[in-house]
């Protein structure tokens, strides 16, 4: 392999690493308290809707579209997360990259200095 080879190699595992942290924080930061004060929003509608004494058909209609602006709004911010989060874990493994890169030829100039010195003594 390559040097070319292990760097798209490397490239490739750190954009599916950012892409699963950054799915798994937008998943978790979906609902927000947004999203639950509107979904109790459509709850207490649909109890007024049927206290009233509202057809069931019109109070279906309610619940459902109620429902899907739910749905619809936290899969929109699920989305905008998701992109944010993804932005940032390609910043934060790009930022370890780097270190590890620098880490390596430092590791590596050490070596060869060390071979130099060992060499000068014997």
């Amino acid at each position: 392999m390559d040097e070319a080879e292990i760097i798209e190699q490397v490239a490739l595992e750190m954009l599916q690493t950012a892409a699963q942290k950054a799915r798994d924080r937008a998943k978790t930061a979906r609902w927000d308290l947004d999203v639950a004060i509107f979904s109790f929003a459509v709850l207490i509608i649909v109890i007024i809707l049927l206290s009233q004494g509202i057809g069931i058909e019109i109070v279906a209609l309610a619940a459902i579209a109620g429902l899907a602006m739910v749905w619809l709004a936290g899969w929109s911010r699920g989305r905008e997360l998701y992109e944010r989060f993804y932005n940032e874990e390609l910043s934060k493994l790009g930022q370890e990259l780097k270190k590890r890169i620098e880490g390596a030829v430092e590791e590596t100039i050490e070596e060869k200095v060390q071979k130099a010195l060992r060499a000068r003594w014997r």
